[in-house]
């Protein structure tokens, strides 16, 4: 058997809450993979060190996965987990080692100590986003909203005046809202909105081509009435064709 210690200059076992004691070790069991042969042992007093027991069969495939992690060319789920305990660490302020068996290498976590990110802005800008509101609420002279677009969520706030007509389609249709929003630029030259300030908005016409085709079916005098759902796709891909 052999035993990896990870320590945690920030807690210790007295301190440290349980629920982010579980968030480490469930990114140290991805970190050292072979989890059917990786078992917690103890948690060591003085700084919070989680103690990692190693089964014999298991020990090269560890010490040969934490190698390549150092020399980051480890498998991408290894990397992240290295990612993820080092942000745990940053975010308590803390810094971490694992401390392999004798003669290994120690894996540094830096934790507090890496370089901050730097970012660029705010800079405002207008522009429109698209969403669902799926809050919305306050009593200030502004109200908070917050839009769905898929996966996506934007934090963005509204007059009391436009807030109560947004508030007529909660949950309902989705928008189209147009004011100006508070971006940051990040180091990875990403773009980041902190807030959307809404002026007005749009009801998007979501409407399937079927229920568009019966609309125009219902057209008095219109020359559609004579032609299908089918007719209508021919069309547009003999337009298509044409371009």
């Amino acid at each position: 058997m052999s035993e990896y210690r990870f320590r945690i200059d920030a807690f210790s076992i007295d301190t440290i809450p349980m629920a982010r004691l579980a968030e480490y070790m469930a990114g140290l069991a991805r970190l050292l993979g072979e989890q059917d042969h990786v078992h917690f042992k103890d948690l060591e007093p003085g700084s919070a060190i989680l103690v990692s027991r190693i089964e014999e069969p298991a020990v090269p495939k560890v010490g040969e996965r934490l190698q390549r992690v150092r020399e980051g060319r480890a498998p991408r789920e290894a990397l992240e987990a290295f990612k993820t305990l080092d942000n745990l660490l940053a975010r308590d302020n803390a810094i971490g080692t694992l401390i392999p068996p004798e003669g290994a290498d120690i894996i540094a976590f830096p934790g507090r100590t890496r370089p901050k990110p730097m970012q660029y802005g705010p800079f405002r800008e207008r522009g429109s986003l698209d969403g669902i509101v799926i809050r919305l609420g306050g009593r200030d002279e502004t109200i908070p909203v917050l839009l769905r677009d898929g996966e996506a969520e934007y934090i963005c706030q509204a007059s009391i005046a436009v807030s109560k007509r947004l508030a007529q389609h909660y949950l309902g249709a989705k928008l189209r809202v147009h004011g100006s929003g508070k971006w940051v630029r990040e180091e990875d030259k990403t773009w980041t909105l902190q807030r959307f300030d809404i002026e007005d908005f749009e009801v998007l016409d979501e409407s399937s081509l079927a229920e568009m085709v019966e609309r125009l079916h219902a057209v008095e005098g219109g020359a559609w009435g004579d032609q299908s759902l089918t007719d209508l796709l021919g069309l547009r891909r003999d337009q298509g064709d044409q371009h």
